[in-house]
């Protein structure tokens, strides 16, 4: 099977953790051993979120005062570089040594009049106390957004609409190589009013530029793995149960949050409604389980729900 794993930021950095290069590491690393025990007989295509990557880059290039921050795209291309290197160089130990590997830097195309240049909802960065967000805001200019219990900056976050250059991608894959890519959502890019090919100053949600990009490579499986084993109701209460299979229309009727489950279902939605195919919810821990279909929450194109 032609499998897409969108790698959930708890893969990356867990909540609260200091952004050291050390923690990150030691966390892909984790989630690279178990990467590759989707390996054998499949095609795989690994992405990732950046979000607290690209806001710890973005304090960083604003703290050097000689030239002007770069622009959030160029930040998110650093940033995605960086994650894709430690990815490609910590699944190299766990997957056969035969295994060719690469990693592309993808650019998704947004409209350049989405509502959400005027709306800014995506967190980016490290978690502040509420005092030290509003000192952040009022000094550079950001807004700032409740994220749980701290708060975070937030930016633009477009709607994906298509992934640029995906025909290398393809070939790559047809060739045999594990492939890294479509990092956060991708670099989000539009075309101006010129023809030209220009970045947005925006980070896209990694689970719905993922979708697409699941979608136009033509995956069986587009899995979306995070730290828990799947979709709730009632989530966090003694009456809480585990979707194990639900159709879009009706998965979507139970209206998941948006700063957590939201946007993942939303996403495994998109790609069964665009393919008829199944998406999976689910724990990185149980790869094996979500591939056998015996874990996480499936969604197919057959109506009904079932719970576990």
């Amino acid at each position: 099977m032609r499998l897409v794993i969108a790698l959930g930021g708890n893969a990356l950095l867990r909540r609260g953790q200091p952004m050291l290069c050390e923690n990150q590491r030691a966390n892909v690393r984790t989630a690279c051993e178990q990467i590759a025990k989707a390996y054998e007989g499949n095609e795989l295509i690994v992405t990732h979120g950046n979000g607290p990557q690209v806001g710890l880059i973005a304090l960083q290039s604003n703290a050097y005062k000689a030239v002007p921050m770069y622009p959030l795209d160029v930040l998110g291309a650093e940033s995605i570089g960086m994650i894709g290197y430690m990815i490609q160089q910590e699944l190299v130990n766990f997957v056969p040594k035969s295994a060719s590997l690469c990693n592309v830097l993808t650019q998704t195309e947004v409209d350049p009049k989405d509502p959400a240049f005027q709306n800014p909802t995506k967190p980016v960065g490290p978690v502040y106390t509420k005092e030290e967000a509003e000192e952040l805001a009022e000094k550079m200019g950001w807004t700032i957004a409740p994220d749980n219990d701290k708060y975070r900056r937030v930016v633009p976050s477009p709607e994906p609409k298509r992934i640029l250059g995906i025909e290398p991608v393809k070939t790559l894959v047809k060739s045999g190589y594990i492939v890294v890519c479509c990092g956060g959502g991708g670099i989000p890019t539009y075309f101006d009013e010129t023809g030209n090919l220009v970045g947005a100053e925006a980070v896209i949600d990694k689970d719905l530029g993922s979708s697409v990009l699941a979608a136009d490579v033509e995956a069986d499986m587009f899995i979306i793995a995070t730290d828990v084993d799947g979709a709730y109701l009632d989530w966090g209460k003694p009456t809480q149960k585990r979707i194990s299979r639900a159709d879009p229309q009706t998965l979507r009727g139970y209206g998941f949050a948006k700063g957590s489950m939201g946007p993942k279902v939303e996403a495994a939605c998109r790609f069964v409604e665009a393919t008829d195919k199944t998406a999976v919810i689910g724990a990185l821990d149980q790869i094996e389980k979500i591939i056998a279909g015996q874990a996480g929450t499936r969604v197919t194109p057959e109506k009904g729900i079932e719970f576990a």
